[in-house]
């Protein structure tokens, strides 16, 4: 009788690609309660901002928006995205966890593990969240200037979805908060801290710019343009005031801020150990 030898199966193996590093941080993204709560919470605080301040509109007072900016009196469109400053700290406290919570929970060592080349892990992040963000931001917008418009009927500064620059401005503002998001996420690979990652978001896009009038009027109208939250306000302003970037500049200036950040943290991320 003739035996035949079986070979033992080989295991199989699998190539570490960047569409799979992504498809992990999508699954992991949805995975967490957390994650699909705080952007619910973001779009529902920008409606609600943006509703509330339509309605309650009177002539003379002005809109609200990231401390150390300002576009003048108020119109339709700033009154409907005066929910972005409180967005913003929401889209971008939950790209910080999203980044720096693995650094918490031990979690960072297996998927550098999975990952050895460790940046395709900063890029999926970024690429998962910032597009989640921008499309639901966007709506959210959308949804807060549709939801206002009747509490303008018969104000002088009642706008359509037609006029100009309106649609410039929502989608501007749903880009912002797309990119604070991806400046959360490199803040927390960069810091390996979620408290202090979140203390830096909070005190780069609100605190900052307040700190700055302790300066010299000279230096403060040269150097105000180009904060953080003063560049990204000027993308969705529907009016710039006259020491305003215009929307181009302001967000080239704030990716630019996004940019840097997202280096320092690949840098950290490849040279230092977890």
């Amino acid at each position: 009788m003739t035996v035949t030898s079986i070979a033992p199966a080989r295991p199989t193996t699998y190539k570490v690609t960047g569409g799979r590093v992504l498809r992990s941080e999508w699954a992991k993204f949805w995975s967490l309660r957390s994650s699909w709560i705080t952007l619910a919470v973001a779009v529902f605080l920008l409606v609600l901002f943006g509703t509330i301040a339509s309605y309650t509109y009177s002539a003379g007072t002005t809109a609200g928006g990231p401390p150390g900016g300002d576009t003048g009196a108020s119109d339709a469109v700033s009154l409907a995205l005066t929910g972005v400053t409180f967005a913003s700290l929401a889209v971008g406290v939950l790209g910080v966890l999203l980044s720096a919570g693995e650094y918490s929970t031990g979690m960072i060592r297996s998927t550098l593990t999975a990952v050895p080349r460790r940046l395709p892990v900063l890029w999926a992040k970024a690429a998962v969240l910032g597009p989640i963000a921008l499309v639901l931001a966007t709506l959210g917008t959308l949804a807060a200037f549709g939801l206002g418009s009747p509490g303008l009927d018969g104000e002088k500064i009642s706008l359509s979805l037609g006029d100009d620059g309106v649609l410039r401005s929502l989608a501007g503002a749903g880009l912002y908060l797309g990119l604070v998001a991806v400046f959360g996420v490199a803040l927390g690979v960069l810091l390996r801290n979620s408290a202090g990652a979140i203390a830096s978001l909070v005190g780069i896009l609100l605190i900052l710019p307040g700190l700055a009038s302790l300066l010299p009027d000279s230096w403060y109208d040269t150097l105000s343009p180009y904060f953080p939250s003063n560049a990204g306000q000027a993308v969705y302003a529907l009016h710039q005031s006259s020491d305003a970037l215009s929307p181009g500049a302001g967000i080239a200036v704030f990716a630019g801020w996004v940019a840097l950040t997202l280096a320092g943290a690949a840098y950290r991320l490849v040279r230092t150990d977890v």
